[in-house]
């Protein structure tokens, strides 16, 4: 399904592309479009166990390592990137 759009007789150009763009907005393409663009598959049942049990073991060993000493708090805190 496309969207076409003639010009009409002594009709600008800017009125052209504003019944252009109307009718794509009218189309809902633009709204399919990010749907897709923006789409996240959904994992299966086995590996959203696996990073829950990965979280998990991540956030104990840290805990740990933060009690034992052998980390601090801002060992783990993101990196910031450093602009150019």
């Amino acid at each position: 399904m496309s969207v076409e759009v003639k010009r009409k007789k002594s009709e600008s150009f800017e009125a052209l592309l504003r019944r252009f763009s109307k009718r794509v907005q009218e189309s809902g393409r633009i709204i399919q479009a990010k749907k897709i663009r923006y789409r996240q598959d959904v994992k299966n049942k086995n590996a959203q166990r696996a990073g829950a049990l990965r979280r998990e073991y991540l956030s104990a060993r840290r805990e740990f390592l933060i009690k034992s000493g052998q980390a601090t708090e801002e060992d783990f805190l993101p990196k910031r990137r450093q602009r150019r």
